[in-house]
């Protein structure tokens, strides 16, 4: 796992306490670098089946550049990491969904992508295959809290041969393995912090019936 300092939920309350965006009014001043979904309802769990979900274990921080934070931005960012768009433009499978607690409710994933391994035209391909890192992304964008942070629910899958299922501790494996290339990802500064107390540790309605740490890390991603 990669080793950070850990923030408990806690010492974050008040920068995370639930709070009123207007999307078109928001004040440098109001900018937090997200709300705690849990506060209104929503969860660190999206939806991937009506009981159980995936755990949304990587967040970008509202306080990232507004380049990055956007479709295009975001996108040249993980990139850089070694991501690209799904194979051929080809999706197998539902999307999943998550509640942010910014008032949308549950909300299908924005984009899905797969490792590339060196080749963005046709690497996610090979993940698809081979198995690889993969991530799911969701925008807190809501009328009750418009940070503009996003959510990845990010794991490692196995090959196909396996049922390109999630590998065993692939949630946290996934994870970690994303914060290694976020904090290496050249044109870019990356800080990150652990955050416990928001995803509660074990497997408790974690699909697959994974467990995992309970540590969710906050990026904050600015352009050099």
């Amino acid at each position: 796992m990669v080793r950070l300092p850990f923030v408990s939920l806690l010492g974050l309350q008040g920068a995370l306490a639930l709070s009123t965006f207007s999307p078109r009014f928001k004040r440098e001043a109001d900018a937090v670098p997200f709300v705690n979904p849990t506060l209104a309802g929503g969860s660190l769990l999206d939806r991937a089946t009506p009981t159980l979900g995936e755990p949304l274990n990587v967040i970008i921080s509202g306080l990232s550049s507004p380049g990055v934070l956007s479709d295009a931005g975001f996108l040249t960012f993980v990139n850089a990491i070694g991501f690209a768009t799904e194979c051929l433009g080809i999706h197998i499978g539902d999307p999943q969904a998550a509640n942010l607690g910014d008032g949308h409710g549950y909300v299908n994933q924005t984009i899905e992508l797969r490792q590339d391994f060196g080749n963005v035209p046709v690497g996610s391909c090979l993940e698809s295959l081979a198995g690889g890192n993969h991530l799911r992304l969701f925008r807190q964008n809501g009328p009750t809290a418009n940070t503009g942070a996003l959510f990845l629910a990010v794991s490692q899958e196995e090959n196909v041969f396996e049922g390109h299922t999630i590998s065993p501790d692939g949630y946290d494996i996934g994870r970690d393995k994303f914060v290694q290339g976020a904090l290496g990802a050249s044109g870019f500064h990356t800080v990150a912090q652990n955050i416990t107390g928001l995803l509660a540790p074990g497997s408790t309605g974690i699909n697959h019936g994974i467990a995992t740490d309970g540590v969710v890390v906050l990026l904050t991603v600015t352009t050099a």
